[in-house]
């Protein structure tokens, strides 16, 4: 039997195509701010118009993008309605994702924070844009604890989800998850070397890898420690002290596994119930080709808590490998309400879950997009992180909350969030731009298109070249290029083959020219590596002027 077909997600209005207008972006330069030579952007207006605009200039060149999407939860939040219907939602999402993957670079992700309404809707489109070989992770963030009675329900959801997908391949940067030391870790790292007494070289051989010395030495008078944690509620304070206090030495023990042949040589040269130290020069792993002491107690590998822990302000700071489980107490939250110097109520994400995020998907430098910037956390971060940035809001908190937190950052006066971790002091700034109006409008009296009249002929130029899929530059007669060969002439004068041959001496070998014009001679005889085009008629086949998005 012949098998045909896809595994896809289907809903109204998935195939019904609309060709957008890519919209130029004009830079307001009353509210840019800062320094002005950034490539930092804030944009205001549409997200799908305004990531339209720049696909041309930006495809394959964003190293991060994250984005918190209206969750469709049926709740109507302060600042835009989240009650959509199910198909428009996904139609609205979709779209969106489309450009969003062509944006993003071979190396990069995308990160989307979803709960469980959507999510899973939301993970089988991915799959269809990105390829499930490229689906990463599906995390959950736990944004908060369950506490007192009465909330209701046998489950009450305190989690949501971040999809991550890569473009092509990625690599991420490892990140560990912190937690205060816990009682249960305490259990496990009690004992502590005293004193390590004295040493003596008992035995010595080359290492079977590298060929360098391996020296085991065995310690007597030593001293081992143990911290008691009897009634640990009524000493806590006095039993922290005593991890702070004997950090550098604090231990565990564990068997090595028999597939180690190496260590376990190593341990079938030494007595039982005592101590024993290693030097040697390991041929892999995180030492590799570094001079390193291993210490080994009651024959078994002892691990030291100061290479899984930190310390902080008195404590000690316990670290873990990062799961696709991110803990409330992980990810601080303290006085989220007034991070960023805005209110934004129940739809703000903590700047640590943000600074998380950008540290495993980025490095400085990097290019960071968020298009549905909200409360303007993302471009926050990234700026205090020292990442270039997109951002993109539509609405006047573009104004009122992203512009103002970006401001405050660039003056050094915001002081919370992830500040202190990056010691910023303020500095660097931002391009604000709005969504231009469409290029064509309809004639007021006539049923014709013309050429909006808020628009300049450089901005004319500029669209067409957009429109067109040219890279707008302009130089001598042209106005722009799509590649070293094709050019492309705008002009308002009248274009007959006198005037297309004097723009023609100005290419080269194997180049071809595209003009663009409002009337031209209708008999033209041209060489085939010229066309000619009017304006607005060859326009209006290009896409749809009246896309005002509002989705």
């Amino acid at each position: 039997m012949e098998k045909k077909g896809k595994l896809e997600l289907t809903w109204v209005g998935k195939y019904e195509e609309e060709k957008l207008e890519p919209r130029i972006l004009i830079e307001d330069k009353s509210k840019s701010y800062g320094d002005p030579d950034t490539e930092n952007m804030l944009i205001h207006g549409d997200n799908l118009l305004a990531l339209k605009a720049l696909e041309r200039d930006y495809a394959g060149k964003i190293k991060c993008v994250y984005i918190d999407p209206p969750y469709n939860t049926g709740n109507a939040f302060e600042h835009y309605d989240d009650d959509v219907e199910h198909s428009l939602w996904l139609n609205m999402i979709y779209k969106r994702v489309q450009i969003l993957h062509k944006l993003l670079s071979k190396d990069g992700t995308l990160w989307m924070s979803i709960d469980s309404t959507e999510g899973h809707y939301l993970k089988v489109m991915c799959d269809e844009i990105f390829g499930r070989s490229n689906f990463v992770s599906d995390i959950t963030y736990e944004k908060s604890n369950v506490t007192g009675l009465g909330q209701g329900g046998a489950i009450f959801n305190t989690g949501e989800k971040l999809l991550v997908y890569k473009k092509e391949t990625v690599e991420l940067n490892e990140v560990l998850a912190t937690e205060k030391l816990t009682k249960k870790t305490m259990q496990r790292y009690r004992k502590y070397i005293k004193s390590e007494g004295r040493r003596e070289l008992v035995d010595e051989f080359e290492s079977a890898s590298n060929g360098l010395p391996v020296k085991i030495y065995k310690h007597t008078g030593y001293e081992i420690g143990d911290i008691s944690l009897k009634n640990f509620e009524a000493r806590e304070s006095e039993i922290r002290a005593q991890y702070y206090q004997f950090f550098d030495t604090i231990y565990r023990t564990y068997v090595v596994q028999q597939e180690n042949e190496f260590q376990n040589a190593l341990m079938s040269r030494m007595e039982k119930n005592s101590l024993y130290s290693v030097e040697y020069v390991p041929s892999r792993g995180r030492n590799e080709g570094k001079q390193t002491t291993l210490f080994y107690h009651n024959g078994e590998l002892c691990a030291w808590l100061k290479d899984t822990a930190f310390l902080e302000k008195k404590d000690v700071v316990k670290t873990t490998k990062l799961s696709n489980v991110w803990k409330n107490d992980d990810i601080p939250k303290a006085d989220l309400g007034n991070e960023g110097g805005v209110a934004f109520p129940r739809s703000k994400k903590p700047e640590k879950l943000i600074e998380r995020i950008l540290l495993m998907a980025t490095n400085e430098g990097d290019l960071v997009l968020d298009s549905f910037l909200g409360s303007g956390t993302t471009a926050a971060v990234a700026h205090k992180m020292r990442r270039r940035y997109i951002g993109i809001e539509l609405g006047d908190h573009c104004y009122t909350h992203c512009k103002k937190r970006l401001d405050r950052v660039i003056d050094g006066k915001d002081r919370g969030g992830v500040t202190n971790t990056y010691d910023w002091q303020g500095g660097g700034g931002y391009k604000f731009y709005e969504l231009a109006e469409p290029l064509l409008v309809k004639n007021k009296v006539l049923p014709v298109y013309q050429i909006n009249p808020s628009y300049t002929w450089d901005m004319v130029c500029e669209a067409i070249c957009k429109i067109e899929g040219f890279t707008y530059e302009p130089y001598g007669e042209f106005q722009g290029h799509s590649s070293e060969n094709r050019f492309i002439h705008i002009t308002e004068e009248f274009v007959n083959t006198k005037y297309a041959m004097s723009i023609m001496k100005n290419l080269g070998d194997k180049q071809s020219l595209l003009i663009y014009c409002k009337k031209n001679q209708a008999d033209m005889i041209l060489p085939e590596n010229v066309e000619v085009k009017k304006i607005p008629k060859d326009l209006l086949d290009k896409c749809n002027f009246e896309s005002e998005v509002q989705e």
